[in-house]
Formats: C-alpha cells, sequence, structure tokens
C-alpha cells in the first residue's frame, strides 16, 4: 500500500476497499510504437519521483502482460484475510522488481510468502466467481469515469487521480468527514 495510504490509514481511521482496474485487459491490442515510446520517454521522470517524492526505488516491469490474474488473485487474499498483505507485495513485484504478474507461477509465489497456500491459491485462481468480481469492478471503475490508476473514490463521490502526496488525502478525507458529520 502507498506510504500515503497507508499513514492515512492510521492518522485518521480510513478503511481502504481495493478495487480492481485492468490497464491492459486480455485481448487488448498491441501497444502502438508510438504510444510504447511515449511512455518509455515518461519513465526516467517517474523512476525519479518514485525515488524522490515516496522514496521508493522502480524497476517496473514490462508493459505488454496483463493484470487479470493478479486482480483475481487479491480477490482470493482478501477472502483470506491477506489483501493488503498481496496488494503490496504484487506492487513490489511488478514496479520494483520487474516480475511478470501475469504469470500464475509468480502470484502463487506471492500468495506463499504472504501466507497463503500456494495449492489452494492457485485452484481459487481458476474459481469463476472471483473473476466476477474483478470484473464487476472493472465494471463500477467505467461508471466512474476512470481511464487510469492510480485513483481513489472517496465516499463513493470524490475522486482522486493519480499519486498523490499525503497532505492532499488528508484534505479530502477531512472535507468528507465534515459533509457526513453536517449530514448526520
Amino acid at each position: 500500500m502507498s506510504s500515503s495510504l497507508e499513514r492515512l490509514k492510521q492518522s485518521h481511521g480510513v478503511t481502504v476497499h481495493w478495487r480492481s482496474f485492468e490497464l491492459r485487459p486480455p485481448g487488448a491490442p498491441p501497444i502502438s510504437p508510438e504510444y510504447r515510446a511515449r511512455i518509455e520517454t515518461g519513465r526516467p521522470r517517474l523512476v525519479q519521483m518514485a525515488r524522490e517524492v515516496y522514496g521508493l526505488e522502480m524497476n517496473p516491469g514490462k508493459m505488454d502482460g496483463t493484470s487479470r490474474a493478479a486482480l483475481i488473485g487479491a480477490k482470493v487474499a482478501e477472502v483470506a484475510g491477506a489483501g493488503d498483505a498481496y496488494h503490496d507485495a504484487v506492487f513490489r513485484a511488478y514496479w520494483q522488481q520487474a516480475q511478470d504478474i501475469g504469470d500464475r507461477a509468480v502470484l502463487a509465489g506471492i500468495a506463499a510468502d504472504v501466507g497463503l497456500d500456494r495449492d489452494a491459491f492457485l485452484t481459487a485462481l481458476d474459481d469463476p466467481r472471483y473473476e466476477e468480481a474483478v470484473l464487476a469492478d472493472v465494471d463500477l471503475a467505467h461508471r466512474y469515469g476512470l481511464g487510469g490508476v492510480p485513483a481513489l473514490v472517496f465516499q463513493g463521490k470524490y475522486l482522486v487521480s493519480g499519486a498523490q502526496p499525503y497532505e492532499t488525502l488528508v484534505r479530502v478525507t477531512e472535507q468528507v468527514a465534515e459533509e457526513i458529520a453536517v449530514e448526520s
């Protein structure tokens, strides 16, 4: 979990509900050379910002993969009570270790690392209920008009897009809390 979200949970007692969002759904067309070049041109700036603002050393994974299996795995981990740990481990695997988070073996290793049974996890990846939950989240994201991540939705009505500093999240949280207090 981002340091800003973790701090917000501690300082303001917020509850984080992870939702699935696919940047590259299965069957998506290949990334065009022009778009790939634009992304690659921006990566050094992204890596520098992550280091300077968040203290993270980044080594992002490939752009061509799909995250569907990782998202299904997140639903499995959440049911087992290991959702936050799994999310953190998947983020590290992709953004810092350049691992393929579409690879079931990689995901099974992550699941085992966060305390889940590897074989049970692999079996659960094929349970259609978890994929249905992912697709319901993706549908919700489209209804919210989301086009990318990170994106935070507060109380179902306030959207904060992009990686935001802790102070911004505090302002939104406090504004939402004030509105809830007035409505009560």
